[in-house]
């Protein structure tokens, strides 16, 4: 392990003796974070995220669960961690020995070991994969932590899947315990089912908070949750959203992603100006589906026992504070030399010119490729589309991601409607949506 590290660092790309979910978090840490193998140890959490209560009551929960097995932990030489969704510690038990051995890296309470921080370690890689992740020796990115053998699970919000904190055990120069991997899952399980609790009950709120207000207006109207996610819409709206119509979900943990960017980005900045004035009410103007033009919306808050639950959109209203323009991103993430992508239990590396458009499947991507259609690393076609923007890629519809310079025709429908025909293998046709056509005609001149 220790030979493939050193050819990795050195550029050489194919590790096969590499487990693919470390190969791919090397890839991360070499080609996206930039990370310095030899750094010595985690630097200082430089920022205070900003978190809703309910996240602190994962973090006490999950404190809970480490102290009670501190001892038992700490007689095998080990050390338990929570860090916050920044990969943030917030607190530490264990084995004193360990834990002074651990001060030498930083492995302690106010530092930082995010991927982007620290590179390959169980804390970090945890916030970016799903589910339990060990990291063993030489698997860690910094040489400085080689002696380490630890392993992570996050625990994830059940509605948007972001990661909120993680539970970590870490060992130096010795095995985990046996159990290690199991208790962790338990305990994440355990833990999430608080996060479901408050899930279905905020869902049902937002209901009620709907069908009071639905009542009342003749506006086409939905609820969204604090993340964005569609709880219920009625008939107008949810053509608008493209989402299903007055049907919450039997399970009210299961949402509709509206697939619009700037009605979530704007729901996000209500829920920050609510936190700070509940009777704050805005309006901005979006582009929603099968639609030219952008149409008004006003979003208002729903609290329920003084907490802020989510938002009704109202569709073509324009009442409240406007919404300010989104402004630039200040740290724009570095953009990916290479595309990361799987066939079997093998990791392909593909260079940006091979893969032809991304195309959604559920929580997958599947990218289609010179090399065929292979499953891409990472899921989530929003945030490959955040990754690609700068390098050639654009958004032409709320599946699709496609390179600009693999596009070999444009065909027009009778409506006026947009295809681009690829030159991938199979020439495949890929829709353009309405509301992404202006951006595809300016892209392309046309």
């Amino acid at each position: 392990m220790l030979a493939a590290w050193e050819r990795f660092v050195q550029g050489e790309d194919q590790v096969p003796a590499v487990r693919p979910l470390v190969a791919i978090s090397w890839h991360r840490c070499r080609d996206q974070y930039r990370v310095d193998p030899h750094l010595t140890e985690a630097p200082v959490a430089v920022a205070e995220p900003d978190h809703p209560p309910e996240h602190d009551v994962v973090f006490a929960e999950l404190g809970f669960r480490a102290a009670s097995v501190a001892h038992e932990l700490g007689s095998l030489g080990g050390v338990v961690t929570v860090t916050d969704a920044t990969g943030r510690i917030l607190a530490e038990w264990g084995d004193q020995a360990t834990l002074a051995r651990a001060t030498d890296s930083n492995l302690a309470p106010w530092f930082c070991w995010s991927e982007c921080a620290a590179g390959t370690n169980g804390m970090g890689t945890a916030l970016e994969a799903h589910g339990p992740v060990s990291i063993r020796g030489a698997e860690h990115w910094c040489q400085a932590f080689h002696n380490w053998v630890c392993a992570g699970v996050a625990v994830r919000d059940v509605v948007t899947r972001e990661p909120i904190a993680v539970l970590n055990i870490s060992c130096w120069r010795s095995q985990l315990p046996a159990a290690a991997g199991s208790w962790l899952a338990n305990a994440a399980t355990l833990t999430q089912g608080t996060l479901k609790k408050h899930a279905r009950d905020s869902g049902a709120e937002l209901v009620s908070a709907f069908t009071q207000a639905r009542a009342r207006t003749t506006a086409a109207l939905a609820a969204l949750d604090t993340a964005g996610k569609v709880v219920i819409a009625d008939d107008t709206a949810s053509v608008l959203m493209g989402v299903p119509a007055s049907t919450p979900a039997v399970d009210p943990t299961l949402r509709w992603n509206p697939g619009l960017p700037e009605l979530v980005e704007a729901v996000r900045y209500a829920v920050r100006q609510a936190a700070r004035n509940p009777d704050w009410v805005g309006s901005t103007r979006i582009f929603p589906h099968l639609a030219d033009e952008p149409a008004s919306i006003s979003i208002r808050p729903v609290f329920s026992s003084g907490r802020l639950i989510g938002n009704l959109v109202s569709f073509g209203a324009s009442e409240g504070a406007r919404l300010p323009e989104s402004p630039p991103s200040a740290h724009p993430r570095a953009r990916p030399r290479r595309l990361v992508a799987t066939r079997d239990n093998r990791m392909v590396l593909l260079r940006l010119p091979e893969v032809a458009f991304a195309e959604s499947e559920g929580n997958d991507v599947l990218l289609s490729t010179d090399q065929g259609r292979l499953r891409a690393a990472s899921p989530g076609l929003d945030k490959l589309d955040g990754e690609l923007a700068d390098a050639g890629f654009l958004r032409v519809h709320r599946r699709y991601v496609v390179n600009l310079s693999r596009i070999r025709e444009i065909e027009r429908g009778l409506k006026g409607e947009l295809s681009l025909v690829m030159d991938d293998r199979r020439n495949t046709m890929v829709p353009v949506s309405r509301r992404n056509a202006p951006a595809v005609r300016r892209a392309l001149e046309i």
